[in-house]
Parts: structure tokens; C-alpha cells; sequence
């Protein structure tokens, strides 16, 4: 119990890692090129594209625009609008599925099993821009560990852990 509450308490309030020299407006895959890489569609796709990724598909960035006619703003908070926590991580999960799948031969489905150690720091509402990093912690051909993160006008608003699965 130690470890968890540790790490917990050591989840960066930066980013994690430098984003400054990425161009957030240019997509290197759309909403359309990831439905090869993961399965969500409708109103399940969390993420709008992909900005950037490292060649080895070790890191990744995202982009996440949020909409006042999303699904959950009339009841998320009326009157106030709040991104609910698990969309956040859901759109940190797609980000790092991206990554995995991008690295393999085969599109399997990938459910995630575990979260861990999510903390949130800021709200996500409406007109905002979401930036979402991953970062892998490890791989391998049945299962990922990826720490990610959300990036709001450059602050930090929420970062954990997911690991998946292949299914």
C-alpha cells in the first residue's frame, strides 16, 4: 500500500513530457485513420486526432476538442458543464491504445484492466482544448502500461495509469 500512496503523491504537476515544440493545429491522423487502430465510434471516440508520436510509438500526443453539444452537458453539471473524470481517462486510454496498436501486426480488441493512481487538478469544460499525452511504462504482445495525462492551456488537469489487455 505504500508504493500506491507514494506514486500517487508523485504524479507530476508537469507535463510529461516537453510538448512546446509540437504543432497542436496539424494532425498526423485524423478521427477516420484511428478506426483502423482502435474500435470507438460515435460518440465513444474521445480523441480527434493525433498530433504528434515518436517513431518508435513510445509517446504520443492527442487532441481532445470539447463541445457544448456534447452528450453529457445537459446533465453534467446543469448549468455548468463539467468533462466527466471517466471520459478524461477514456481519452487517455484511446491515446495509448493508438500507441500500442500502431506497434503491432495485428488489430486485436484491447480492454483495459486496470487504472490506477488518476488524480484531477483542473475542470475540462466546454471550448476547451485538450492535449493528451501518453507515455509507455511497458509493452508487450498481450498487454501495455501507459502513464497518461491531460493538458489544458498548458496546465496539467488530470494523470494516471492505464494498462491494457488484449482480449
Amino acid at each position: 500500500m505504500g508504493d500506491a500512496r507514494e506514486r500517487a503523491t508523485a504524479l507530476p504537476n508537469t507535463p510529461l513530457f516537453d510538448v512546446s515544440g509540437i504543432d497542436t493545429g496539424r494532425l498526423v491522423r485524423t478521427r477516420t485513420d484511428l478506426e483502423s487502430y482502435i474500435p470507438h465510434r460515435g460518440i465513444m471516440m474521445q480523441i480527434d486526432g493525433i498530433v504528434w508520436h515518436r517513431d518508435d510509438f513510445t509517446q504520443g500526443v492527442a487532441i481532445r476538442h470539447v463541445r457544448d453539444d456534447e452528450f453529457w452537458c445537459s446533465g453534467h453539471i446543469p448549468g455548468r458543464p463539467l468533462m466527466p473524470g471517466v471520459l478524461m481517462i477514456e481519452a487517455g486510454a484511446q491515446l495509448a491504445s493508438f500507441l500500442y496498436f500502431s506497434r503491432m501486426d495485428h488489430r486485436k480488441f484491447a480492454g483495459f484492466v486496470r487504472i490506477e493512481d488518476f488524480s484531477f487538478r483542473d475542470t475540462v469544460v466546454p471550448g476547451d482544448d485538450m492535449l493528451l499525452l501518453s507515455q509507455e511504462v511497458k509493452f508487450s504482445s498481450r498487454r501495455f502500461v501507459a502513464d497518461v495525462q491531460g493538458l489544458v492551456r498548458g496546465k496539467v488537469v488530470f494523470g494516471g495509469r492505464v494498462t491494457g489487455m488484449i482480449f
